[in-house]
């Protein structure tokens, strides 16, 4: 069975519980971490569901538009809040005081919301690292299955924000581009990018395992396993000597990229360490692309919500 975890909990960043098993959203497993700002239009998305507060990787791929996973911006509560920092938080007590909350929001045993963020929850940068965020509205395919068809699994959404924040943006691949390399696919290397979390041994773990700390933007490369007219997987274990890793907890949403382009987004993968294939959402295909295009075009576009 799948294991939809790409999206966590930001319990996972402030303390409180842990990701449940069988949970949408993941982090980078063995790759590079990108303190240099290479990827700098790569970011995490902060946003509120009923039960908790999650958060999630996107790309920017227009001024005001950021790419993610539809199972980030499915009922979402309110409006989002979103950086581009590459550095998030090496411990909880930073997280804790970093990552803004709701008005609402009282705390790590709560981390609940029935607002959402709104402009006064953010503050501005105090010191140099500190994280700048701006708000956002999420906005779902309308075609989002929630996992329950492979064969419509469109799990794409945007988060449309408020203000530009002057950054580069990606392009998305063209129509059908993965069908260039069907014949080839599992000897193709693709590029991932995300915040998820660190798979290690910690502590009187014998078993390497997703930890909620550091909290930072990663980096790696992975090859594909299998091409489909929906999604595609590839082998994330980072002992492959062909590539560098895969991704893992909270990197739900993030780019996979080839050539240059944004083929796809990070969507769902099938072991609690990281270790094996990852699945993406391609957004090549027409009935995904045409909508990330009119989202872009006027910044209103059909949503699921």
């Amino acid at each position: 069975m799948q294991r939809l975890f790409r999206r966590v909990a930001i319990s996972m960043i402030a303390g409180g519980m842990l990701f449940a098993a069988v949970t949408p959203a993941t982090a980078i497993t063995g790759g590079t971490e990108d303190t240099a700002n290479k990827y700098k239009n790569v970011g995490m998305v902060v946003f509120y569901l009923p039960d908790a507060r999650y958060r999630c990787t996107g790309t920017l791929i227009s001024a005001r538009v950021f790419l993610t996973a539809g199972h980030c911006t499915y009922q979402n509560v309110g409006k989002a809040i979103v950086t581009f920092d590459p550095v998030i938080s090496r411990t909880a007590e930073e997280a804790e005081r970093d990552v803004p909350r709701a008005a609402d929001d009282s705390g790590p045993a709560d981390a609940q919301s029935s607002t959402g963020f709104t402009s006064s929850d953010i503050k501005k940068p105090k010191y140099q690292g500190d994280q700048k965020w701006f708000l956002a509205t999420a906005r779902t395919h309308p075609g989002y299955s929630d996992f329950t068809d492979i064969n419509n699994w469109n799990d794409t959404g945007v988060f449309i924000l408020e203000t530009a924040p002057n950054l580069p943006t990606s392009p998305i691949a063209p129509a059908n581009y993965l069908d260039r390399f069907a014949k080839t696919f599992n000897k193709t290397e693709f590029l991932t990018i995300g915040y998820g979390t660190e798979v290690r041994q910690e502590g009187t773990n014998m078993k390497p395992a997703p930890e909620r700390q550091p909290i930072v933007r990663r980096y790696t490369t992975e090859i594909g396993q299998k091409l489909t007219a929906q999604v595609f997987q590839t082998n994330g274990n980072d002992n492959d000597p062909r590539a560098g890793g895969g991704t893992c907890f909270g990197d739900s949403g993030g780019p996979i990229m080839n050539g240059g382009y944004v083929v796809g987004d990070t969507s769902y993968g099938y072991t609690d360490n990281c270790r094996y294939l990852d699945g993406y959402q391609r957004i090549d295909i027409p009935v995904v692309r045409n909508w990330i295009l009119d989202c872009v075009a006027d910044l209103v576009c059909p949503t699921k919500q």
